[in-house]
């Protein structure tokens, strides 16, 4: 079998149904939840193997390009990295990748993965990978079928037919999240689990697409056709992408062909739909309770503390989570993921700012972190890292006083350029045009002391930014 497969990452998504540690400019599948590595970088190393995977095509959104580009560096793989202008789901985004890789091949045989989940044993998913190449290049929609562990009422079901070949089988129905009773009954009845991954060749899923929305493959093809090349991404065209119906998948193409086939695997699979989901997966101690971060428990069974920071400290409760992070404490029962839902949108109109982003806000050069706040001052911890370089700027209402306490900065502050070591500062004027930039091979580590009358982000000026912002 010479034929190798392209690995298409999803990697736009949200995920607030892990807030308080996932954000809407920072979600889940970058988060380490289950170690070192992110959800996004595991998913990655699961399909490196060159002799299985070519160079595997990541589509995401300008928002997160910076965090994809650091975190494959990290791991050490390349990819190609299609930027949507905006959401269009899963459809559309499977579609683009499609036609992306077609163009790299005519002949291509994609693999659609979803950049949030988790796999914990990864011989049985490359065993079932093999399985459904075979599917594939004969012209089939390859669908991954999960064995069901439970009768879960959180994923939707798949009816599996008659045989194809090997383990693959046809795809009698696919049905909808049931009840519990429900959900019982499709186990017995040999239901599998959809896990909303996809192999096909790129030709056959943009073709079954046209027969139901012919318009949308065709902006889809544009934007792709059309697309600037930025920074290293590519960079769907707006116009052409914005016209293409936003829908599913699973609505767009696969309740619909002839062509869906499954292949039955059982990998450890997990969507980490929820924190009952994160729980599940993670080490328990004798009563049931997993932690991550500092956390005692003393009569408590079957809870889940992640903390950043602060100890959490569980007495005489069961069945909770708790989700500590420096600007929001998450505390609800261990099953109601519809619960946190309803949660988070409340938090949107009442409190919008904790779920967009975290107190550390990641740029591409680094990060900062708003340490202290008052009427005229504020005061940020900003790390820059080695090579990193902020935009040439100035400000209209506030100036700036920057302490070096670890690693070299190079400052420019009008005409005047300086080097300022560990322990040494210093001040950057109202309207004065200015740059920080670190020119070590250590992370730059300074506190900013800040003093005005205004101090929001869209006081900053940009004359020059190496990030294309201005």
């Amino acid at each position: 079998m010479n034929r190798r497969i392209i690995p298409l990452i999803m990697c736009g998504g949200a995920g607030t149904r892990l807030w308080p540690a996932s954000r809407e400019v920072h979600p889940k599948q970058f988060l380490p939840l289950f170690g070192a590595r992110s959800t996004f970088q595991d998913t990655i190393l699961r399909v490196s193997d060159t002799s299985l995977f070519e160079r595997p095509v990541v589509i995401t959104n300008n928002a997160y390009r910076f965090m994809v580009l650091e975190q494959l560096a990290e791991i050490g793989i390349e990819a190609d990295v299609l930027l949507e202008p905006m959401r269009r789901d899963s459809g559309p985004a499977i579609a683009a990748g499609a036609a992306f890789a077609q163009a790299r091949d005519k002949d291509a045989i994609v693999l659609a993965l979803a950049a949030d989940h988790v796999v914990r044993d990864t011989p049985a998913f490359l065993a079932a990978c093999r399985e459904g190449l075979v599917a594939a290049e004969t012209g089939n929609i390859v669908t991954f079928g999960v064995q069901p562990e439970r009768a879960a009422t959180e994923y939707g079901y798949i009816n599996p037919g008659d045989v194809i070949a090997g383990k693959v089988r046809a795809v009698a129905k696919f049905v909808e999240k049931p009840d519990p009773a429900t959900a019982a009954g499709y186990i017995k009845a040999g239901y599998l689990w959809n896990s909303g991954n996809f192999m096909f060749r790129a030709a056959v899923l943009l073709d079954e697409y046209r027969t139901v929305d012919a318009d949308s493959i065709e902006a889809v093809g544009r934007a792709v056709s059309k697309a600037s090349s930025d920074l290293g991404f590519v960079k769907l065209d707006e116009a052409a992408f914005g016209s293409a119906k936003s829908i599913s998948i699973d609505y767009a193409v696969m309740e619909k062909t002839s062509r869906a086939a499954v292949v039955p695997v059982a990998c450890g699979w997990s969507d980490v739909g929820s924190w009952h989901a994160v729980w599940e997966l993670s080490e328990k101690d004798k009563e049931g309770n997993a932690a991550r971060g500092a956390a005692v428990f003393e009569d408590s069974r079957n809870c889940n503390v992640v903390t950043d920071r602060a100890l959490v400290a569980l007495e005489g409760v069961d069945d909770l989570v708790v989700v500590a992070t420096q600007d929001a404490v998450l505390v609800s029962r261990q099953k109601d993921a519809n619960g946190l839902k309803r949660l988070v949108a409340k938090l949107k109109s009442v409190a919008p700012q904790v779920t967009e982003d975290h107190i550390r806000v990641h740029r591409p050069w680094g990060s900062y972190q708003s340490v202290d706040n008052g009427d005229r001052h504020q005061v940020k911890r900003i790390i820059v890292k080695p090579g990193g370089r902020l935009s040439l700027q100035k400000h209209h209402h506030r100036s700036e006083h920057w302490i070096v306490v670890r690693g070299t900065a190079q400052v420019t502050v009008n005409e005047l350029v300086k080097t300022v070591h560990e322990n040494e500062s210093i001040y950057i004027p109202i309207g004065a045009v200015h740059r920080l930039e670190n020119p070590g091979k250590i992370q730059l580590e300074l506190i900013e002391v800040q003093t005005g009358s205004y101090f929001g982000e869209d006081d900053i000026i940009r004359i020059e930014d190496d990030y294309r912002r201005t």
